[in-house]
């Protein structure tokens, strides 16, 4: 079978130019520092699905305690429905990701709020270290199955008309 991926970087020079630049924008002696990004971000019918990609080191992510905060406040307001999936994969460098048996390891922000991942948290160098012996070993067939499987959750759970009820549209002058 070949795999195709849906979603390709066509110019990675491009890319990479446009990324850097981002750096410019908080500068030496601001108050504000840095930020940080999220790597994947699904809606369908009012469902989300976010993920954010970790390489392993040593069999570790590591998590900036910034980062988590916001990973924290984004699945709290984004899963008041419970309409959202918010995982956080850590991966080997070099995984093959054309191979359906390569192996990744992921944890849901569920877990994580609920302390079952990392429970006795203590910062080191501002941030969260994760072995990977607390997440969940996942082939990436099995990956693309539980993607497949959230999809369908949200095509099952949608209700136009009460979604319809839910907002309030304004009333124009024409």
């Amino acid at each position: 079978m070949e795999f195709t991926p849906k979603h390709t970087i066509t110019d990675n020079k491009k890319f990479l130019e446009d990324k850097a630049k981002l750096g410019g924008l908080i500068l030496e002696g601001m108050k504000t520092t840095g930020g940080t990004d999220i790597d994947w971000v699904i809606e369908h019918r009012g469902g989300f699905i976010v993920m954010e990609n970790k390489t392993l080191n040593n069999n570790w992510i590591k998590i900036p305690q910034g980062q988590i905060i916001t990973f924290e406040n984004m699945y709290q307001k984004l899963n008041v429905d419970g309409r959202c999936h918010f995982l956080v994969f850590g991966f080997d460098n070099d995984v093959d990701f054309k191979n359906q048996e390569s192996v990744i390891y992921y944890f849901d922000m569920k877990d994580w709020m609920n302390g079952k991942i990392c429970p006795n948290r203590t910062i080191s160098f501002k941030g969260y270290g994760i072995h990977k012996r607390e997440m969940t070993k996942i082939t990436l067939k099995e990956y693309r199955e539980l993607m497949e499987q959230y999809w369908k959750e949200f095509e099952n759970k949608f209700n136009f008309s009460t979604f319809l009820k839910d907002i309030e549209i304004p009333n124009s002058t024409i």
